[in-house]
C-alpha cells in the first residue's frame, strides 16, 4: 500500500513478516463446510463486538474473562519474580487482551506520568502533605478484604511507577515517534521497555490499539490514512528498539476482530472474515508471506473459488487465530 513505505523498507530488510489470511476458527474449515454449517462455527461471525472479543480471548465464541496476551504473561510471571512492576499493560483503554488468570491487567494513558494531584496540590502545603501522608498510611495498613487490598496495591504501585516515571531520564528516547494515537501509544510502551533496569520487569506484554478501520465508505482515502500510522508509528517504534539494543526481544504484532470483503461495498467494503497480519522485530523471519494467501485472478490456473466464504470476495481463514498467536507465545 502506498501508505506504507516505511514498513515495506523494513519487509525489505527482512525486518517485518505477513502472515496471510488469519482468523478465527474452531477447526480448518472448508468453504462447503461453512456454507452448509456441518462444523462448529465461530459465534456470530461478522459482528465486531463478538470478534473483537474472540480474537483478544483467543476463544472461537464470545464469552471470556482472560485475554490470550494476559495468558502468556501468567505463564513467564518466573521471569518477573523480582519486580512488582506491571507486566501485563494496556495503552489504549480496557482490553481483555492484557487480562491475566493471575496477573492482572494494567490500564495507562501515554504521558501519564500518575502524579496524584488531588493529594498534592492546594494551601496550606502543610495540609496538602498531611493528607498526602495520611493517603499512603492508608494504603500501607493492608486488609483482608480482597478489594481494599486490590486498590491499595493499585494506589502504592501507582507511587511507585510515578517516582520512576518523574526520575531524572524516565525512559525517554532520543527516537522521535509520530504524534499521532498510535505513535503516542507505542511511544510509551517503548519508554517502559526502557525502564526495565529501574523495574526489573523481564517479560511484558503491551497492548495499543487504532480505530478506523470498518471503512465502509471512503476507503481509499481513510485505509491509506490509517495505513499511513501504522507505518510511521511502527517504523519509529522499531527504530526505538535498535536504539535499546532490544530489537531482537521485541516483537510487534497487528491483530484484527476480522478483515474486509473484496467486493465493495459503495466507496467502501463490508465485513469480512480472513485477515492478513505483520510481524515486526529483529528475531521475526521477515522478507516473506507465510500462509496462503489467495489467488484472486479468476482467469489464473492456481485460483481456487473455495478460498471464498461466499460471491462477495469474504477470505475463508486458512491460518487460524491459535496458529499465529501460539507461535508467538512459544517465541
Amino acid at each position: 500500500n502506498y501508505g506504507m513505505p516505511e514498513i515495506q523498507r523494513l519487509f525489505q530488510q527482512g525486518k517485518v513478516a505477513v502472515l496471510a489470511n488469519t482468523g478465527i476458527l474452531n477447526q480448518p474449515t472448508t468453504k462447503q463446510q461453512y456454507q452448509q454449517n456441518s462444523v462448529p462455527l465461530p459465534t456470530q461471525l461478522f459482528s465486531h463486538s463478538d470478534q473483537i472479543v474472540q480474537m483478544q480471548a483467543g476463544i472461537p465464541n464470545a464469552s471470556a474473562s482472560s485475554g490470550w496476551g494476559g495468558r502468556i504473561a501468567d505463564l513467564v510471571q518466573s521471569d518477573n519474580a523480582g519486580t512488582t512492576f506491571p507486566t501485563s499493560i494496556s495503552f489504549n483503554g480496557s482490553s481483555l487482551y492484557v487480562a491475566g488468570l493471575s496477573v492482572p491487567a494494567t490500564n495507562l494513558q501515554p504521558g501519564n506520568s500518575l502524579v496524584q494531584y488531588a493529594m498534592g496540590s492546594g494551601w496550606p502545603q502543610a495540609a496538602v502533605d498531611a493528607r498526602a501522608v495520611a493517603q499512603k498510611n492508608a494504603a500501607a495498613l493492608g486488609s483482608n478484604n480482597r478489594m481494599i487490598a486490590a486498590a491499595d496495591k493499585v494506589m502504592n504501585d501507582t507511587w511507585r511507577l510515578n517516582s520512576i516515571l518523574q526520575g531524572s531520564s524516565g525512559g525517554n528516547l532520543a527516537t522521535v515517534f509520530p504524534s499521532s494515537q498510535l505513535g503516542n501509544q507505542l511511544k510509551e510502551v517503548a519508554r517502559f521497555i526502557n525502564l526495565r533496569g529501574q523495574t526489573g520487569a523481564g517479560r511484558q506484554v503491551f497492548f495499543c490499539g487504532l480505530g478506523g478501520f470498518d471503512t465502509h465508505s471512503g476507503q481509499d482515502y481513510q485505509q491509506w490514512d490509517l495505513l499511513k500510522q501504522v507505518s510511521l508509528a511502527v517504523k519509529a517504534f522499531y527504530d526505538a528498539t535498535i536504539e535499546m539494543g532490544v530489537a531482537d526481544k521485541v516483537t510487534a504484532f497487528t491483530l484484527s476482530d476480522f478483515g474486509r470483503s473484496l467486493e465493495p461495498s459503495g466507496s467502501g467494503s463490508d465485513h469480512g472474515w480472513g485477515s492478513h497480519h505483520m510481524i515486526v522485530g529483529g528475531a521475526v523471519r521477515g522478507g516473506q508471506v507465510y500462509g496462503s494467501f489467495p489467488i484472486l485472478n479468476q482467469n489464473d490456473s492456481a485460483y481456487d473459488p473455495d478460498a471464498f466464504a461466499d460471491n462477495r470476495g469474504v477470505l475463508l481463514p486458512t491460518s487460524s487465530l491459535a496458529q499465529y498467536g501460539a507461535t508467538l507465545a512459544k517465541w
